[in-house]
């Protein structure tokens, strides 16, 4: 069973009414940090969350279909309305090769900002020229979305490991949860604008495609804009380890990935903890992912609406974000990231048995936006508290690397089941699966052992 957050000293993060100042450099680098996930979420909101999905499933892949409703990439029979779940799997699946070695990569070099920067402006490059996506390009649209995506993951791996390097442990639960807060700002303010732009496109002279593409092509610009901020307030740190005379820096990275995984044997909690995350954040991805798909094929909702209840959950997200510290506070971190998984897996199946209106789907997008920040939030503040003391962007690095290398899983299943019923509904049920599965191994994680067996336990 969970322990409550005042039943040990070290994890004070998981009560939010102790907090440490943060050392007046790190209050710049804080607030440069929360901007890059002001600068990512736009393609997240924008690009796949919203118009993405939709556009190729309705716009680019029906001209390329055969007489029976089926692509065929690279040879592969593919549902046009599975094209996008089985597209996010390979996406996911790319990472688990590239992310190891960008994250492993990271520990011995000291340009860490600088392959943030490169990461981010290829994500952005490949976004932008998502507006020339036009006629039957399924396929060149689906490969800048791999190529967007795997360089958002990665750079996601390296704006993750800045995080111990400008929080103390006490801080780290404010700092994470204020990063995703402005983090859907951001998102939400770039979609609210490019809602705009769609709903007035015929006064522009603009066809619904041509608004879609300005959209697409906006979060790139955004994203490559705002990541300016954090490249000129984050500040490299000395490599975590050094190479050794005549090492390769791949094969140094290599190795040292496969020795920190060995090593983590001997934190059995903190595995439990890791498991458990990948099952649930899997369909928490999932549901990020294909929300936008499942409005807009199963309920029949117009991406101009779409778009407006989709921007509506980011700034509710922003307070569930932003007030689950609260929540954290009253029965500590752990019991309530299993709270939060007990309104997801309510979700998942309320949208199976009797999401049928607009007007219900909206409410449901209410209620997933106030658990959605603080669920990831809180999991990533739960997770500093489990791993060795001076180590923490090495093991951050494996956490990050861990939930892209298992993302796929969810959105595969859910493939299979759309492919097999020709109904997202169905798919829904490989969510509350993942959901359950997930809080019934959290359940079994003993945080102040976690602790005490990284040496974290200063009771």
């Amino acid at each position: 069973m969970p322990e409550p957050a005042s039943g040990y000293k070290y994890l004070m993060m998981t009560d939010a009414r102790v907090s440490a100042q943060p050392a007046p450099h790190s209050r710049r680098e804080q607030a440069g940090w929360y901007v890059y996930d002001w600068a990512n979420s736009a393609f997240i909101t924008t690009v796949v969350t919203v118009f993405l999905g939709p556009y190729i499933t309705v716009a680019l892949a029906p001209s390329s279909a055969d007489a029976q409703g089926f692509l065929h990439p690279f040879g592969i029979r593919v549902a046009v309305r599975a094209y996008w779940s089985f597209l996010i799997a390979a996406a996911a699946g790319l990472q688990v090769v590239a992310l190891p070695l960008v994250a492993a990569l990271a520990d011995y070099s000291a340009r860490k900002k600088q392959m943030l920067g490169a990461c981010a402006y290829l994500g952005a490059a490949a976004t932008i020229a998502m507006y020339w996506l036009t006629g039957a390009a399924y396929l060149r649209a689906g490969l800048l979305f791999l190529v967007a995506n795997t360089a958002f993951g990665a750079s996601v791996v390296l704006y993750n490991s800045f995080l111990p390097e400008i929080a103390s442990p006490e801080d780290r639960d404010r700092v994470s949860s204020t990063g995703w807060g402005v983090g859907y700002l951001g998102g939400g303010l770039l979609l609210a604008l490019n809602l705009l732009l769609f709903l007035r496109a015929e006064a522009l002279g603009l066809s619904e495609g041509q608004a879609v593409r300005i959209s697409l092509a906006s979060a790139g610009a955004w994203w490559a804009l705002f990541t300016l901020i954090p490249l000129a307030t984050l500040r490299n740190r000395r490599p975590a380890r050094r190479l050794e005379r005549g090492q390769s820096a791949v094969a140094a990275s290599v190795r040292q990935l496969w020795q920190t995984l060995r090593e983590a044997r001997r934190y059995p909690q903190t595995l439990t903890f890791l498991l458990a995350y990948l099952l649930y954040n899997d369909a928490i991805q999932t549901v990020i992912l294909l929300a936008g798909q499942f409005g807009a094929s199963e309920l029949g909702i117009q991406p101009g609406p779409l778009a407006g209840i989709i921007l509506m959950a980011q700034f509710v997200g922003f307070f569930g974000a932003m007030g689950f510290n609260r929540v954290a506070a009253c029965i500590g971190a752990q019991r309530a990231v299993m709270a939060s998984l007990v309104v997801w897996a309510g979700v998942a199946l309320s949208m199976y048995s009797f999401v049928r209106t607009t007007a219900q789907f909206v409410f449901m997008a209410a209620v997933v936006a106030l658990v959605l920040g603080g669920s990831q939030a809180l999991s990533r503040s739960l997770f500093s508290v489990m791993i060795p003391k001076g180590r923490e962007a090495e093991y951050f690095s494996v956490y990050e690397v861990s939930e892209k290398g298992t993302s796929w899983l969810c959105p595969l299943v859910f493939g299979i089941l759309v492919q097999a019923t020709g109904s997202y509904r169905t798919g829904t049920l490989a969510l509350a699966g993942f959901f359950l599965a997930g809080l019934v191994v959290l359940a079994r994680v003993d945080v102040r052992r976690a602790a005490r067996e990284a040496g974290n336990d200063a009771a």
